[in-house]
């Protein structure tokens, strides 16, 4: 799998000749082929599509990548050097960089050394990258099933005195186990009050009766992310837990039925956020519904108070309202749905009604 004639056929319509795409992200969304960090550079043009790196990774990219031209890098061949063998080679006047992730010491370097005009173009990339095509729905729900299948088991396995740290070193070794390359992000395992902060860090607070346990995890198959979140009770839960955790859970429902293409992010965040003003925790709810989940864990578009802009058929976004109740506890439900013309399609599978352990 790979995007290169996607980008490519966007180019005339941005007034570019060419994209260069140094992030690790944009990088495999175009080549289909991963390598860490700065560690290679792709470079998409209206005549044809090129992929540099080095020594270290240049054998899998010559067997993983399709539909470019491949070149190594070395002390006397930089990649400014390749990348101006490709300027020549394809007429390259206009050059897109991803203006998002490039750094001031970077783009000064390639401004100098390269034989064309370097113009911004991390947003034209964002845009395209907002809706999935099939390949990139089927491994979003390979990553989805590896860690449903981590919360399966994890359930029969959380007791009275496990710590925070150590249910989230299981979730992460049961992700892996299960097919997955690496985590998404580093798993949050929250209980009793650690839960009313959204983005814990797993302690080694000890899991106590009565508690609520919020766990935020996902992985990465096959270059794509999952994200879900899960909160249980042990032992049982009180009038006002209950309460709370059934708020959620409508606000959540809410959410995901206003959830279409073409409606805006901040409707489909205002149906769920008004369930939840209305049982009166509105400011106990801070974030935003969701975010877009593809090759990275957080990106376009997202169902945020803030977004006015449409949401696109094939857009993948999380479904994550949540009430936080400082010194008490805190309930989040997380699904990830994908957008369509009539609705969303829900692609978490796990169940989401209370589980008390």
């Amino acid at each position: 799998m790979n995007h290169f004639a996607e980008i490519a056929a966007h180019l005339a319509e941005e007034h570019l000749d060419a994209v260069l795409l140094t992030g690790e992200a944009n990088r495999f969304y175009a080549s289909g082929f991963h390598s860490t960090g700065g560690d290679g550079v792709a470079l998409v043009s209206r005549n044809g599509s090129y992929y540099f790196t080095d020594s270290r990774y240049i054998e899998a990219a010559e067997a993983q990548v399709e539909d470019a031209a491949i070149g190594m890098t070395d002390r006397e061949r930089p990649y400014s050097a390749w990348i101006n063998e490709a300027i020549s080679l394809s007429g390259i006047k206009t050059l897109g960089f991803e203006d998002d992730t490039m750094t001031v010491a970077e783009f000064r370097m390639y401004e100098k050394k390269l034989n064309c005009q370097m113009v911004p173009a991390s947003d034209f990339l964002h845009r395209l990258r907002r809706v999935k095509d099939a390949e990139e729905v089927e491994r979003l729900i390979g990553a989805q099933r590896i860690a449903e299948g981590a919360l399966e088991q994890i359930l029969k396995e959380i007791r009275v005195g496990m710590t925070e740290k150590e249910i989230a070193a299981r979730l992460q070794y049961l992700m892996l186990a299960g097919g997955a390359e690496k985590m998404s992000f580093d798993p949050i395992v929250a209980s009793g009050p650690n839960g009313s902060m959204p983005h814990a860090v797993p302690t080694e607070r000890r899991i106590q009766d009565g508690d609520f346990i919020t766990m935020d995890f996902g992985c990465v198959y096959r270059g794509y992310c999952s994200d879900m979140t899960r909160t249980v009770a042990m032992g049982g839960v009180s009038e006002e837990m209950d309460r709370v955790y059934h708020t959620v859970l409508q606000a959540q429902l809410a959410g995901i039925a206003a959830a279409r293409a073409g409606v805006t992010g901040r409707e489909v965040d205002a149906a769920a956020r008004r369930v939840i003003e209305e049982a009166g925790y509105g400011s106990c709810f801070g974030h935003s519904f969701g975010h877009g989940v593809g090759v990275e864990i957080h990106e376009q578009p997202n169902a945020s108070p803030v977004n006015e802009n449409a949401l696109p058929c094939g857009a993948v976004i999380s479904a994550e309202p949540g009430i936080y109740l400082p010194g008490k506890f805190g309930v989040r439900i997380e699904d990830v749905i994908l957008l369509t013309e009539d609705g969303c399609r829900d692609i978490t599978r796990s169940p989401k009604e209370l589980v008390v352990l």
